[in-house]
């Protein structure tokens, strides 16, 4: 984006999760090499990202649906 022009995002530029969703379900490399130490620190990525999702819906919900 250039910074003297500002372009607005619509809502579905906004919503698009195409980089989490890679993420998640990318296709594995056979030829990878991977360790316990790797592993767990992906699991713990993604958990991450799970629980900061679900808090914001929690949040939305609350805010939104339950006032």
């Amino acid at each position: 984006m250039n910074e003297n022009k500002k372009e607005k995002l619509s809502w579905r530029e906004f919503l698009q999760l195409n980089e989490v969703a890679g993420y998640f379900f990318r296709k594995k490399d056979p030829n990878r090499q991977t360790n316990f130490s790797l592993r767990s620190m992906h699991f713990v990525n993604k958990f991450s990202m799970v629980v900061f999702l679900l808090a914001i819906i929690y949040l939305i919900v609350k805010h939104f649906i339950l006032s």
